[in-house]
């Protein structure tokens, strides 16, 4: 259809009330020049300020501006999902709602994708971040290097663009904890990067927490891949191969030196800390298979992944 948005730009929303307007007009100033058609799904992820008046308001201005009002929160990957789902574009981009990701780098972004990729992210040379965020990125993209094949060089950004057919592919998933670079990854290899501007945060603060982006890294560890499982399952065989091992060589010390084994014997302080260490790790092991069944557990009971209270600016 003529009227049909070439681009739908996804923004999760979570107290960001100031920087809504802004980035609505830098958005409207990067793609209008360029003669793209576009609309801009704003999920208002039951933040506590007054990001759903701001965003109202928008809407009644401007018909290119969707509104979605979440029920509760659920967190950024939930609801991206939602808003992919609502959006219409032939691609679409998701973005962040602070004005750290610049507009201006949309039609380069979508340029590559019309050459035929499902998803091509932003890379950042430089990022204007807390050092432990970066040490955090980092870490998270050697950690999907390993446990969802990503590429090598590959910044897993959270500002990409996304080819229609791949939306409707990775949205078939239902489960509570989504993670949208995990769905990619299991369903295309079709994936390439370009350069961005990461800016340094004007308007608000940051949300994310250590504790959030380390939730991230859980989701990414439990949710897309049984590796950490087999991983589990080598430390017991190797636990078990090296306890037959030092079980052999204490029946040959006793059977060699059986004057040393009286009835004060010395020992008991090395005995208690091997049974702490192997205690320890044996609740570490645990708690990742407790993870697994957790998550099991609440979708087999189908937790629902988003709930929509409102929307604005579609029928």
């Amino acid at each position: 259809m003529k009227d049909t948005p070439i681009l739908s730009i996804i923004v999760p929303v979570y107290r960001s009330e100031t920087s809504l307007e802004p980035l609505v007009k830098a958005i409207n100033a990067a793609l209008t020049p360029a003669s793209i058609r576009y609309e801009v799904v704003l999920v208002n992820d039951a933040s506590p300020d007054a990001c759903w008046q701001v965003i109202s308001r928008l809407c009644e201005q401007n018909p290119q501006i969707v509104g979605i009002n979440m029920r509760r929160n659920f967190g950024q990957d939930n609801a991206i999902m939602t808003g992919l789902r609502i959006a219409k574009g032939e691609y679409m981009a998701i973005m962040d709602d602070d004005l750290q990701h610049d507009p201006g780098d949309l039609p380069a972004l979508l340029k590559k994708a019309q050459e035929g990729y499902d998803a091509v992210y932003a890379q950042f040379n430089t990022l204007n971040q807390a050092w432990w965020k970066r040490l955090g990125s980092r870490f998270n993209g050697k950690v999907a290097e390993w446990l969802i094949d990503k590429p090598k060089g590959l910044y897993l950004s959270p500002y990409k663009v996304l080819h229609k057919p791949i939306v409707e592919t990775i949205c078939l998933y239902d489960g509570p904890y989504p993670y949208v670079d995990g769905l990619l990854f299991e369903a295309t290899c079709r994936i390439t990067q370009i350069p961005a501007t990461h800016h340094a945060r004007t308007l608000g603060k940051g949300n994310y927490t250590f504790w959030r982006s380390l939730s991230v890294w859980a989701r990414l560890a439990s949710s897309f891949s049984v590796r950490p499982l087999r991983l589990v399952s080598l430390f017991g065989l190797l636990s078990s191969i090296l306890g037959i091992a030092i079980a052999y060589a204490v029946v040959i010390y006793r059977l060699v030196f059986p004057e040393e084994f009286g009835a004060n014997a010395a020992g008991w302080a090395s005995l208690m800390v091997a049974i702490l260490v192997i205690g320890g790790i044996q609740m570490i092991f645990l708690g990742i298979m407790g993870e697994y069944v957790g998550r099991t557990y609440l979708k087999v009971n189908r937790k629902p992944q988003s709930t929509i209270f409102e929307i604005k600016n579609r029928p």
